[in-house]
């Protein structure tokens, strides 16, 4: 056992002296070490509940006969980070998590590995840490949030986002914006709608890393702790039978991931998230791969923010278990952690009460949930959130208007400055300039006050909750000098996404006249976000670390 590194050998009594000071007894000398990275924080609340989950991991190790070790993992919440500087931070911390979880398993020789998380960033870091270990390891997801209403409708984080543009509409009074504040986010778990928490949770099911209903149980259910105590056995079962990530996650993994993004419409920050943790199993996932899956294959299931429906309504509908059973015919039958495979995963799988999702012959729309864009204003792509966007906005021409930071833009939606027929354009929010943050705080005053025709383009990044014409990840960024960097006010920006363009109807000569006129602008990095500047990739590439 990789584990005997620190506690077999003469020259080992201080090791093992250090082990029994935590308590491991002479027994547990000839058990499995398996290490718990635990995301537990008191102020994620995706994460709250996760020392609740990981005791039950804990119980299912003991039974097992294994030997758990509990560290600590980062994890920033996005809506409490959103709209100010502090989401700089967000992306980046992608890599902190995991290169810590490297850290502390190498250092420490565990036997196994058990990653616990929820939320965006912190799911993606574990399992980049997962296949770049590549150590026996299962994924125990935090689950969603539930929601509750208020009126007759579900109520959900991308209603309280939201509630600032309603109320400056005068389309709800204050005591319904308190409401929203008091009720939007009524539990612990993952926000519920098909946001990049959600969306992540999900695809790590399909990449079979963890349980069947592991990603979509819910947060605070008891299912949650059954799942948990059952991935604390499996874990050990791994080991005994030296049963490795990449023995069963193959780029056959990633296409059927890529395939259920599509038919569920999930979050564009997957189109950043995968890559890189492709990339640590040694498979290579461009841009084009996401348009061609998402060119053939129909979106099924619709979810918040492109529906009122949440992931636990998607739950009740068997979940991915009975999303794959209908997709079967465009999937792959890769293993998974379970022992079981995708086929016999599906044949398993049970509705319990509604169900949401629909067949591949009746889909909501032909194509998939996520469009990949390209043209002069993004030579090497753009992302375009495509279940989230009504059908008379799939195509839509409009006149810029130029922002270069986010809060900018959300003081003149506030101020009534943007208007119908509006391309709301932010950049030098991009990878290298900024660490790209997330722009909900303007897409969702946008939605909220309910302007319809208007778009949204950044070399930033989206909320899984955001909907709406919203194009984000544009490559190459502003910062490096991408020709978003060379729009101006008034410009006439074309967005036509059943045909994949996105094109700045300016001249070729005007635009070489502006390049010759463009200065980089300056950015003043510090600590970590200086480092991650020099070293990160652009989005058409994931964002991850050049070496």
């Amino acid at each position: 056992m990789r584990s005997d590194a620190i506690k077999r050998g003469i020259d080992k009594c201080a090791h093992r002296a250090l082990l029994k000071a935590l308590g491991v007894t002479e027994e547990d000398f000839d058990k499995p070490f398996i290490g718990i990275a635990n995301a537990y924080s008191t102020i994620v609340p995706g994460h709250a509940n996760l020392d609740k989950i990981v005791q039950a991991v804990k119980e299912g190790i003991y039974s097992a006969g294994g030997v758990p070790f509990e560290f600590g993992v980062i994890g920033v919440c996005d809506g409490i980070a959103m709209g100010h500087e502090g989401m700089c931070y967000s992306l980046p911390t992608r890599e902190l998590i995991a290169d810590s979880i490297e850290a502390m398993v190498e250092a420490h020789r565990f036997d196994g590995l058990v990653v616990v998380g929820a939320c965006d960033k912190i799911i993606p870091g574990m399992l980049m840490a997962v296949l770049r270990l590549n150590i026996p390891s299962i994924v125990v997801c935090g689950g969603p949030m539930l929601a509750e209403r208020v009126g007759e409708k579900p109520a959900t984080i991308k209603t309280a986002f939201e509630s600032a543009g309603l109320y400056k509409a005068g389309k709800i009074d204050e005591k319904t914006y308190k409401l929203y504040e008091d009720f939007s986010a009524p539990y612990f778990g993952s926000c519920q709608g098909l946001y990049t928490a959600n969306s992540m949770q999900i695809l790590t099911e399909v990449l079979g890393l963890c349980l069947p209903y592991c990603s979509t149980s819910p947060a605070v259910s008891s299912r949650k702790l059954r799942i948990a105590k059952e991935s604390g056995r499996k874990v050990v079962e791994l080991v005994k039978n030296d049963v490795k990530p990449l023995d069963f996650v193959t780029e056959g993994s990633f296409e059927n991931a890529i395939v259920v993004d599509m038919l569920m419409g999930g979050s564009t920050n997957t189109v950043l998230h995968l890559p890189a943790i492709a990339r640590e199993g040694g498979v290579k996932l461009s841009l084009d791969i996401f348009d061609e899956i998402s060119r053939r294959t129909p979106h099924i299931v619709s979810i918040d923010p492109a529906s009122e429906y949440t992931i636990a309504d998607f739950d009740e509908s068997g979940g991915v278990p009975m999303l794959l059973k209908k997709a079967k015919d465009i999937l792959n039958d890769e293993m998974t952690v379970s022992g079981l495979s995708i086929y016999e995963i599906a044949e398993r799988a049970f509705v319990r009460g509604r169900d949401i999702i629909r067949s591949l012959e009746e889909p909501i729309r032909s194509e998939g949930g996520i469009a990949i864009l390209k043209g002069n204003l993004a030579e090497k792509g753009a992302v375009v959130k495509t279940s989230a966007v009504e059908e008379d906005m799939l195509k839509f021409e409009g006149y810029a208007k130029v922002y270069d930071s986010e809060q900018e833009a959300l003081k003149s939606i506030l101020n009534n400055e943007v208007e119908e027929g509006d391309v709301v354009v932010i950049r030098y929010m991009g990878p290298k300039a900024r660490g790209m943050p997330e722009m909900l705080l303007p897409t969702a005053t946008i939605a909220g006050m309910g302007l319809r025709r208007v778009a949204l383009i950044t070399d930033g990044r989206f909320s899984g909750a955001t909907r709406g014409p919203c194009i984000g990840h544009v490559s190459p960024e502003a910062f490096v000098g991408g020709n978003i960097a060379l729009v101006e006010d008034g410009d006439v920006i074309s967005i036509d996404i059943p045909n994949r363009k996105l094109e700045l109807k300016v001249d070729k000569d005007e635009l070489k006249e502006r390049r010759e006129r463009w200065k980089p602008k300056e950015i003043k990095h510090k600590g970590f976000l200086a480092r991650y500047s020099k070293l990160v990739s652009q989005a058409d590439e994931g964002c991850i670390l050049l070496s």
